[in-house]
Parts: C-alpha cells; sequence; structure tokens
C-alpha cells in the first residue's frame, strides 16, 4: 500500500505501548486487538477458549465459524491456519467472515504490515488465503472453505439459516462506538443462528454486554484475562458448557450496575426491574447457593 492509499485509508498502523503493532480505526480512535497485541488476542481470546482444534478433531459434518468483525482478519487467519493443520479425518472448517469496511485487510496485508499483523507469505500462506478472500470474496482448499459477507451484519444474519453456527467470534467495535450491534435484540437474532451447543467468544466483559447476551437467549460466562483485560466473555447455548458461569455474585453487580442493560431496554424503574426479573429468571441462576 503507498503513503497516498494509507493516508486516504479509514485505518492506520499504531504501535501498541508493549511494542507491538496493531490497527486503528481512525474515525472513532478505537485501536483492534489493543491489548496483548492481535496475535495473542485472537489465541487468547478466541481460538484456544472455542476449542477450536478439539471440536475440528471429533469429525463429523464441517464446523460453522461466525467471524462478525473481519478486521484485519487476525481471529479468521488464526482460526483458517488451525483448521489447516489438522489431519484427513477432521472436520472440515466453513468460516463466515461480516465485515461492512474492508480498509483494515487492505493495511494488513501491505508488505510492510503482514508479517507483524499474522499476514506473513510464509508457513502456510496466511497472506494468500486473506488476499484472495479480499479480491474474490472467497477462499477454499481441502479444509477450509472462507467467504466474506460485506455489507450491514445485522442485514446478512437475517438471511441466515436457524441453527447454523457452531461458534461465534463477536469481535465488532465496542458498545459506545457501535451500540446498535450490542443490544438485545441483537443476540436474539444471534441465537436463532446458533445450533445447540454453539459458543460465542468477545473480549467484552461489561456487564450490559452479558446481561445482553442473557436477555438473548443465552447463558454466559467468563472467559480468561488477556493483555490490560481482567476478564472476558464466553457465551454458551447451554449452560453446561461454560467453565465459570456467571453466578450470585455478578448478580449482585448487575443489580447495582450505573448501566445495567443494553440500550435497547429503556432507561426506566419498570423496565428495568423486568429486565432484571427475566436475568434472574434464566437457567443458570437456578438454585444459586450465593457463593459463586
Amino acid at each position: 500500500m503507498s503513503e497516498r492509499d494509507e493516508r486516504q485509508s479509514g485505518c492506520e498502523v499504531v504501535t501498541l505501548p508493549n511494542g507491538l503493532r496493531a490497527i486503528r480505526e481512525r474515525a472513532c480512535g478505537e485501536v483492534m486487538h489493543p491489548g496483548a497485541g492481535p496475535l495473542v488476542e485472537a489465541e487468547s481470546v478466541y481460538v484456544a477458549p472455542s476449542r477450536l482444534a478439539a471440536r475440528l478433531e471429533e469429525g463429523g459434518e464441517a464446523l460453522v465459524l461466525f467471524d462478525v468483525g473481519l478486521g484485519a482478519a487476525t481471529n479468521a487467519i488464526t482460526a483458517w491456519q488451525v483448521s489447516e493443520a489438522q489431519g484427513p479425518g477432521a472436520r472440515r472448517l466453513e468460516i463466515v467472515s461480516f465485515e461492512h469496511d474492508l480498509d483494515a485487510l487492505r493495511l494488513a496485508l501491505a508488505p510492510e504490515n503482514a508479517d507483524s499483523l499474522g499476514l506473513t507469505k510464509s508457513g502456510a500462506n496466511a497472506h494468500a488465503a486473506a488476499s484472495a478472500l479480499l479480491e474474490h470474496g472467497l477462499h477454499e482448499t481441502p479444509r477450509t472453505r472462507w467467504r466474506l459477507c460485506l455489507g450491514d451484519f445485522r442485514t446478512w444474519l437475517a438471511t441466515m439459516p436457524d441453527g447454523c453456527a457452531d461458534i461465534v467470534y463477536w469481535d465488532l467495535f465496542s458498545p459506545r462506538t457501535a451500540p446498535a450491534l450490542w443490544t438485545v435484540s441483537m443476540f436474539k437474532a444471534l441465537r436463532r443462528a446458533c445450533r445447540e451447543g454453539a459458543t460465542v467468544h468477545t473480549y467484552s466483559a461489561s456487564t450490559s454486554t452479558r446481561s445482553g447476551f442473557l436477555l438473548g437467549g443465552f447463558a454466559v460466562g467468563v472467559g480468561e484475562r488477556t493483555g490490560d483485560r481482567d476478564e472476558t466473555t464466553i457465551v454458551a447455548t447451554r449452560p453446561e458448557d461454560l467453565a465459570r458461569p456467571l453466578g450470585a455474585a455478578w448478580l449482585g453487580r448487575l443489580s447495582r450496575s450505573s448501566v445495567p442493560f443494553p440500550n435497547d431496554v429503556p432507561d426506566e424503574p419498570g423496565a428495568r426491574a423486568e429486565a432484571l426479573a427475566l436475568v434472574r429468571a434464566c437457567p443458570q441462576f437456578r438454585d444459586i447457593d450465593g457463593s459463586t
């Protein structure tokens, strides 16, 4: 990418305090993977917690991964590399990446940025896979099919069949920047598209994000610490699939929070009381003893 093209791009490459490089969206100022850096966060927040390798090794029909917020493709290409490393008996992986703006991917593919952002031309040729996705909207190998859905995510999600996604990487800009994508109605639409046994993984551990997923029909648990985040969030269609489900202590924080719910829950006492009652009635909170 030329200096002129980079200046005109909606994104720019920045250096994090730890010396790693990441991409910042100019308009909103948010940095993609700002804590431990793109490669570490892709592995620690998304790929490892989703048990991607183990689920592929189970064999059977294709595993469908929704990569919501393609960005510079770090999450998707890390998953792609896991799939490409599997043996012939493993499940095939289908990655469906959703994005409305490809500036970050173009910037990441530039020769001066590719190695530091995980799209190196060596090894399994991640650069070629991401380049094909950018140019054709599709890259396919015997092990992995990766396709791009370019445009409004809400519109695309409405076209997806019921119960089609096995894993979701929810890596959109924050609720502060993109509040319409972190609502109860959005999470209900996502729940419709998730197969039973699916899991969702996100960097956000905010109270409103977690309550939104609960009101959307999911069970919600605590994810591992990464970078400057003390916690992340793991969501599942079944409570028993969570190693650390939210419990009584979190319910207490919810009742005290100044921003307890997403912005499509009306900010008035009656609506908040109703939402709190619905959260308390979620299956994962039945019979809690107050000690979790």
